[in-house]
């Protein structure tokens, strides 16, 4: 029974990761550049990639986590091996995960840059209300006002979009 507090531990991971994939997936942060994004940007793909992969991993150490703990209880070799399946397809999931990531390492972040610069020029040539209320909502939500822009001035952008006490700290 020694090992009964390891599934225990197992299955809390299991937990813990549905629990971040959930609140990252429904996230303001996150929720808010999605519904925003163009369908050519690749953010929504990664956005709802990213979700379902962490409800699978989380669900597959939880069957691991159980099947470990009822191979345990009953001594039980098919259990154990059934177990064993779990966190290897878990680990082996893993894998190709840390070779995205580290092949990908800028893409989420160019990719909301992407937006949120479509979403920021649209307004600066354009005085759409819709987009100007996306860029509002994506300067509350991420404490962030305008950028610095070769181009010409940003200030009148800024002045409408960003909160009232963030005007002076243009471009962060």
């Amino acid at each position: 029974c020694k090992s009964l507090p390891k599934t225990l531990l197992f299955q809390l991971l299991g937990l813990s990761i549905a629990t971040l994939s959930t609140v990252t997936h429904y996230g303001l942060h996150f929720t808010l550049i999605s519904d925003i994004s163009l369908d050519g940007n690749s953010y929504r793909v990664i956005h709802y990639r990213a979700f379902y992969f962490g409800i699978c991993l989380s669900m597959t150490l939880i069957l691991a986590a159980l099947l470990s703990s009822a191979a345990t209880v009953r001594e039980s070799q098919c259990l154990t091996a059934m177990g064993f399946f779990c966190f290897s397809l878990a680990f082996c999931g893993l894998i190709p995960a840390a070779c995205w990531r580290y092949t990908h390492s800028t893409e989420v972040e160019d990719s909301m840059m992407d937006v949120y610069d479509f979403v920021y020029e649209e307004v600066r040539r354009n005085t759409s209300s819709f987009r100007r209320h996306e860029l509002t909502a994506i300067h509350k939500a991420f404490l962030c006002c305008g950028k610095h822009s070769p181009f010409g001035d940003t200030a009148n952008v800024e002045h409408k979009t960003c909160p009232p006490g963030q005007v002076h700290d243009a471009g962060q």
